[in-house]
């Protein structure tokens, strides 16, 4: 039996249909974001990212890293095993206080990723409720897409951001138990969902709903809790979950809801009580982060000048960017093979880093360069971007939004 060939016919198909993923090797420079150093085939190259989560740049910020160093010289570098063996190292402790005050909830909860918090929370959650049924948003993310799937529960998916869809199917449900789990920010379109308009749904119809704000916490709201923050509208959410691995910097994910619902996820999730906890040096310094956050708009109103210079300047030269009322800027491309040499020519002959976004993670002939700026992006950076994009469009003979509107 040649099990290599069923690996290798495999990988085999994904580059046939052009799919297959390519990880460049980046190093990313503290003091100097979003500047960045790719080690190429032919040797180091100096670089500018201009797709990465971490969008507010607190990954270099000197808060961070000192609270991370200075945890570590004290503590030491790991978390010791699982909570459920180890304990609670104090700064998980004063982290989880942190966030749960961050979102006006009573309680919180840390896990090892956002993946893991969704995965493991909505199957948790809804194993824990008799009878329940999950109504999920058509785009949500794959790692909530998991968790309904292992949850063993049955399952409605709503077309996206439907209203009248999402109501139909609550009242298909009748009385039986119902969740609904739904983003703030969908990362790949980059829209928004109407948060209090599902609430009032879950409201009438008795439902309990679960929000997923990776791509929002420490980017909207006074104080950086998100979307629903910005609505006021967690008081009316029942979980807000969330990342320390995007605009905080760190890694890391969590849920924040009642005592009792963290309690019972703490009590009952696999994936939180088998997998080693959070390294006290990483619980620091995202506690430092989500402190700054807190109290400095700085970071969020220089991105948002950034983004809206971006947007402007890219579809002033008629680049098809897809409208968006976020920090997300995508840059459609429609083709998978086109989008990966699009990416190839911006990283090899400019120096820009942007990694192609083709399926799974995509409809296919949705294909797209997905441009996050942040605040260290300057206005010398965004013009150096659109040049860039300019010749690239040009040299692969990919479509301008003044060519296609010149045709029709």
């Amino acid at each position: 039996m040649d099990y290599q060939n069923f690996f290798q016919s495999a990988l085999d198909r994904l580059q046939a249909e052009r799919r297959y993923r390519v990880f460049a090797d980046i190093e990313r420079l503290a003091g100097r974001y979003p500047q960045a150093i790719w080690h190429a085939p032919d040797g180091p190259r100096p670089i500018t990212v201009w797709c990465s989560n971490d969008y507010l740049g607190m990954g270099q910020n000197r808060d961070v890293t000192r609270a991370m160093v200075e945890a570590a010289w004290r503590l030491g570098t790991g978390a010791g095993g699982t909570r459920n063996i180890s304990g609670n190292s104090h700064p998980i402790v004063a982290l989880e206080a942190e966030l749960a005050d961050l979102h006006g909830k009573e309680a919180a909860l840390v896990f090892t990723s956002g993946y893991v918090s969704n995965q493991t929370g909505i199957s948790t959650l809804a194993k824990l409720i008799p009878n329940c049924l999950i109504l999920s948003d058509a785009l949500n993310h794959n790692s909530m897409i998991e968790g309904v799937r292992q949850s063993g529960c049955d399952k409605a998916i709503f077309r996206h951001n439907d209203l009248e869809h999402l109501e139909d199917l609550l009242q298909a449900a009748g009385e039986r138990p119902k969740l609904i789990v739904f983003e703030s920010v969908y990362s790949m379109d980059g829209d928004i969902s109407p948060i209090h308009a599902i609430c009032d749904l879950a409201e009438r119809y008795g439902a309990m709903t679960y929000i997923d704000e990776v791509h929002a916490v420490g980017m909207y709201g006074p104080r950086g809790a998100g979307i629903a923050e910005r609505e006021g509208a967690m008081h009316r959410i029942d979980v807000i979950e969330g990342t320390l691995g995007k605009a905080f910097g760190v890694m890391g994910g969590y849920l924040t809801g009642t005592k009792a619902v963290m309690d019972a996820i703490r009590s009952f999730a696999p994936g939180f009580i088998f997998t080693t906890a959070l390294p006290p040096a990483v619980a620091a310094a995202a506690t430092a982060s989500i402190r700054h956050l807190k109290e400095s708009a700085t970071e969020r109103q220089q991105q948002q000048r950034q983004v809206a210079r971006t947007k402007a300047v890219l579809t002033g030269i008629g680049l098809p960017v897809l409208d968006t009322p976020t920090h997300i800027v995508p840059v459609m491309v429609g083709n998978a093979e086109a989008c990966k040499a699009a990416s190839d020519r911006l990283l090899n002959k400019h120096g820009i880093y942007i990694q192609p976004i083709n399926y799974p993670t995509v409809p296919r002939g949705t294909e797209r360069l997905r441009i996050t700026p942040g605040p260290f992006h300057s206005n010398a950076h965004i013009d150096a971007l659109a040049a860039a994009l300019v010749e690239v469009w040009t040299a692969l003979g990919l479509p301008l939004e003044a060519k296609i509107q010149a045709a029709e």
